[in-house]
């Protein structure tokens, strides 16, 4: 389930829009200015933020433009929601580091058209669709891992492990970004705690001759490779 931060100052507004998304599946969290905002955002970082432009204290746009330069937040994806709707306004909030732009009035449906959007560019880890990686298929909506029709039994952690890795193939992750994205950055365990995960991943993963697909890469984190030269165990 996909975290949605709406960050709205008008409180039917936000509302309607938290109506909707949950209604669509997703989690949501209301903030009504960009205190309010910062604050869920260094709590628990959201797959998504819908911005307001103006706000009480910062405006949105300089908020997401904050956003943009801090390392942890610089690929968060936001949709910019305002009645804002000269050329110069949208210009302005694209350039700041918006993803996309929504005037009002809206239309839910688009908006909610949009938001999936953006989430199948920026964080398909977020999304219900199904995953294949090399002979490996995981099913978010059904929460089944396999290789070629053998199920694989994975705890609830193992399974949101594998299924970052697998929607980041190839790409190296340290243990803290691997805090941060799978276990969230409110959770505080030891970093070394998610070598235990990666082991338990691997030894389930053993069973269907996939456990070299998960690569320890020394002094930086892990892996998901699809390379043959992982299968060959």
């Amino acid at each position: 389930m996909s975290r949605i931060l709406v960050v709205e100052d008008e409180s039917a507004i936000a509302e309607l829009i938290s109506i909707n998304l949950r209604h669509a599946g997703f989690e949501v969290t209301l903030a009504g200015s960009a205190t309010a905002a910062q604050y869920e955002v260094d709590r628990v970082l959201p797959d998504l933020v819908v911005l307001d432009w103006m706000l009480p204290g910062q405006s949105g746009v300089a908020l997401a433009r904050q956003w943009r330069g801090a390392a942890r937040t610089k690929e968060l994806p936001v949709i910019m929601l305002t009645a804002r709707a000269e050329e110069g306004d949208k210009i302005a909030g694209l350039d700041a580091g918006a993803d996309d732009y929504v005037t009002k009035p809206f239309s839910t449906n688009e908006l909610l058209a949009r938001i999936r959007a953006v989430l199948r560019r920026k964080a398909p880890e977020a999304l219900d669709s199904a995953v294949e990686v090399g002979p490996l298929l995981l099913d978010p909506g059904t929460r089944r891992v396999s290789r070629e029709g053998v199920e694989v039994k994975l705890g609830p952690t193992e399974f949101r492990l594998l299924h970052f890795l697998m929607t980041h193939p190839e790409r190296v992750h340290s243990r803290s970004q691997l805090l941060d994205r799978v276990w969230g950055d409110h959770v505080f365990i030891e970093e070394r705690t998610i070598d235990v995960h990666v082991k338990r991943l691997r030894e389930a993963l053993e069973r269907v001759q996939c456990a070299r697909m998960i690569e320890t890469v020394r002094g930086a984190g892990y892996r998901l490779t699809q390379q043959s030269s992982a299968l060959s165990a």
